[in-house]
């Protein structure tokens, strides 16, 4: 097992102080050895002072931002923080997640090497059903898929990836790739992290023995438990930054795939919240829209770069 000494656990906050009572603080205590990091992507005042306060009951450090500038930025500022301090492992964890130190220890322990490693541990949802056991990318049309589509489809062209949500990162995996992408803001940061460390020789790692559990309604819903629909900047951003990957990783050829594409991946997206939430259109239309135009506008600006 990993020395715990060496870990760091970094959390990136915006309006969760009620999940991290309950997620992280069991965590952060069945792990002594541990340093905990939490970035407040700041939401309110109200907000800010009661993770202020969350964090000097139970000895964390809070990193308290005057503005939200987005989940890149807050992961790079929760590691870089724990570099200075001298922490070489990282476990990222979302406010609505928690894992076991056990599981923890597992991971810690994939990661014990000198080589760039970032594992993932298998995520289930609150009701105990697998949420996430890998992702792939699927290279044709820029959808993504989970471990059991890949199984079915042992031919297509993807490439791995492994959900954010709960993600150990050892300090050559880090410093392998400079941390984040900050241009995404919200959503498929984790997808950009990971193929940039498998371009840069590193290795992910699925460590099946290991656990967390992910409530995703806590922070991507609208705030009614009976109603599916997710947020405006979830939709929007998932759309943009489909096209933003592409334009950053993939190349010309697969811009244009994925931009003939582009309506097809939109209503996808949209239909994640379900249907009831067509009943009132407008937010959730719009923000798909806002986010397929955006995206759209960086395909034209890769096919005007390619000449």
């Amino acid at each position: 097992m990993g020395d715990g000494a060496t870990l760091a656990i970094v959390v990136v906050n915006y309006g969760s102080s009620a999940l991290l009572e309950r997620n992280l603080v069991p965590t952060g205590r069945a792990l002594p050895d541990a340093a905990v990091y939490v970035v407040d992507n700041r939401s309110t005042a109200h907000e800010a002072g009661a993770i202020e306060e969350l964090a000097a009951r139970e000895g964390w450090v809070a990193l308290l931002q005057t503005e939200n500038r987005g989940f890149g930025v807050g992961v790079n500022t929760g590691v870089e923080a724990a570099r200075a301090d001298g922490r070489t492992r990282f476990l990222l964890i979302n406010p609505d997640a928690s894992i076991g130190a056990d599981d923890v220890g597992r991971l810690l322990a994939a990661v014990d090497t000198d080589a760039a490693v970032v594992a993932a541990p298998i995520v289930e949802d609150g009701a105990g059903r697998i949420w996430s056991a890998g992702h792939v990318l699927d290279l044709a049309d820029g959808a993504t898929h989970g471990r059991a589509w890949a199984q079915r489809n042992p031919h297509a062209a993807v490439r791995r990836w492994l959900t954010g949500a709960a993600l150990m990162i050892n300090a050559s995996a880090w410093d392998a790739v400079g941390g984040f992408d900050e241009d995404y803001f919200l959503y498929w940061e984790d997808v950009d992290f990971s193929l940039r460390v498998e371009d840069a020789g590193g290795r992910l790692l699925l460590v099946e023995d290991a656990r967390a559990v992910h409530d995703e309604g806590g922070t991507q819903g609208i705030g009614d438990p009976h109603v599916a629909a997710k947020s405006p900047l979830y939709y929007y951003y998932n759309v943009r930054n489909r096209m933003l990957l592409a334009h950053k990783l993939l190349g010309p050829d697969t811009v244009r795939r994925w931009d003939a594409g582009s309506v097809r991946a939109a209503k996808e997206v949209l239909l994640r919240g379900g249907r009831r939430q067509l009943l009132r259109p407008r937010r959730p239309v719009g923000a798909v829209w806002r986010g397929w135009r955006d995206g759209r506008r960086i395909a034209r600006g890769t096919r005007r770069a390619e000449g």
